[in-house]
């Protein structure tokens, strides 16, 4: 609380200062009427404001000019994309803060007393969007210790889909349905993240079942060639298909084969839809959860 009531006096000590200057400059003669006073201004004070305008002008111009190469500069670097955004912004703040400070000093304005201005401005500010400022800086520790980037495909917060960006307060996401959903970057960079797009390469797990009465080592047989001869299974690592465990109703069978992350779903559906179908076809019983019940007749015993 002191800290502030102390910040609060040095600017308005500040804004003081300013207000004396350009007091000093409109004339210091109290009795002096408006018109003298504006000669007074114009003499004084309007060569330094133009000034001050062409070097606003010039500054801003530049800006835009070296904005042009930064970004350019960025797309050839080996910087991750996802930082880009984030660093043009920082640039570019950092830039205008730049020409707005000589701006202030043409024109006669204490640079000590406008950092002061500004350093009150941004402690009630960062008291007021405290928890945006979190996000911000939980936003620069995403983009650097890359978790994920734009194009990964990610599940966070019970949530999942497309990295379409990651802005400085929030990520949005696009999902297989195409809704935007946007995580604040500070819950985001807390929390678990699955990154399915992390690996070329992902494993497919499918299970089926058969009756007790079939032969597992035909179905076994009939189910790796079906894996063998689908042309988005790879071969290396090796597919596997194995008995997985005997169940109350039923032999399960597990296929671990190995595909391209982004055939990941295709070789799934298929696997799951021709799986079926081969077993079927070679008279293989898909099975189904049963109850034996016996009724006892007590007039029996």
């Amino acid at each position: 609380m002191n800290i502030l009531t102390t910040d609060v006096s040095q600017v308005t000590d500040a804004i003081g200062q300013i207000s004396d200057q350009l007091q000093s400059n409109l004339g210091t003669d109290e009795n002096m009427d408006i018109g003298k006073r504006l000669i007074v201004f114009l003499k004084e004070f309007a060569p330094k404001l133009l000034i001050g305008i062409v070097i606003l002008i010039v500054g801003l111009v530049l800006v835009k000019i070296v904005m042009r190469f930064i970004i350019r500069g960025l797309k050839k670097s080996k910087i991750d994309p996802a930082a880009h955004a984030i660093l043009e912004k920082l640039i570019k703040f950092g830039l205008y803060l730049l020409v707005i400070i000589m701006f202030c000093d043409s024109i006669g304005i204490n640079i000590t007393m406008f950092v002061a201005v500004l350093s009150v401005l941004g402690l009630a500010i960062s008291l007021a969007v405290k928890d945006s400022l979190s996000n911000f800086a939980s936003g620069i520790i995403i983009v650097f210790s890359r978790p994920f980037t734009i194009g990964d495909f990610i599940e966070a917060e019970g949530v999942s889909g497309s990295v379409v960006e990651i802005g400085l307060i929030y990520t949005k996401l696009n999902t297989i349905d195409n809704k935007q959903i946007y995580i604040p970057n500070g819950e985001l960079s807390s929390s678990k993240i699955i990154n399915y797009s992390a690996e070329d390469k992902r494993r497919v797990d499918i299970k089926f079942s058969i009756s007790y009465s079939d032969d597992a080592h035909l179905a076994k047989q009939l189910l790796l060639n079906l894996i063998e001869n689908h042309s988005l299974a790879l071969k290396d690592p090796a597919p596997l298909v194995r008995v997985l465990e005997y169940a109350d109703s039923s032999v399960n069978i597990i296929c671990r084969v190995w595909a391209n992350s982004s055939d990941y779903w295709d070789l799934y559906y298929d696997l799951i839809e021709q799986g079926r179908d081969v077993l079927e076809e070679n008279n293989m019983t898909i099975p189904f959860n049963q109850l034996d019940v016996h009724i006892v007749n007590e007039s029996d015993n």
